[in-house]
């Protein structure tokens, strides 16, 4: 996976810039996140990896499924990845393209574990209380984590806040044998 992370990234930053000089960050988003889920598609997957097809015919291939207006950026995008043989790496790209606008945007992700479902306005307050605690935008992944008994525990980055029955469970534990 490395590997192709190494061949999407020059891509991701050049899309990036591209996008940056044109204030069209958002559009880019789109755009490869539309591209990203061609790619992913098995029909679309067995197409790029037929050597039967030329660069030409996987170009045109992708083109026409986007069926919106494809501006000349995002069509020579297309030419140049099919032409390098690198339509496989579309997911990556956009991934990476993601990170850049984040960062750029001084957006961090955040996953919340929760020991049970968590309902909108409970999910927009944490997130709110959060933003403020780690100073900075979020945007949040809940997942429902059963094991941890009760609470939450938050990963932003390598930053982790566990306010978990089981993780106080823990610590009191290693506090006992201490």
């Amino acid at each position: 996976m490395a590997e192709l992370v190494t061949i999407a990234r020059p891509y991701a930053e050049a899309v990036f810039r591209v996008a940056q000089e044109n204030n069209a960050l958002g559009v880019w988003s789109e755009r490869l996140s539309l591209l990203s889920s061609i790619a992913r598609d098995e029909r679309m997957r067995s197409c790029i990896g037929n050597p039967e097809l030329s660069a030409v015919q996987k170009s045109a291939l992708f083109k026409s499924l986007i069926g919106q207006a494809l501006g000349s950026s995002e069509a020579n995008l297309i030419d140049v990845l099919a032409a390098n043989e690198r339509l496989s790496a579309l997911p990556e790209i956009a991934g990476l393209f993601e990170a850049l606008k984040a960062t750029q945007e001084g957006v961090k992700e955040a996953t919340i574990y929760s020991a049970f479902p968590l309902d909108e306005g409970q999910r927009k307050a944490l997130i709110a209380d959060l933003e403020t605690r780690f100073k900075t935008r979020l945007t949040a992944e809940v997942v429902v984590d059963q094991s941890l008994i009760g609470g939450v525990k938050i990963v932003v980055g390598d930053q982790v806040l566990d306010t978990s029955v089981r993780g106080k469970l823990e610590s009191l534990s290693l506090a006992l044998k201490n």
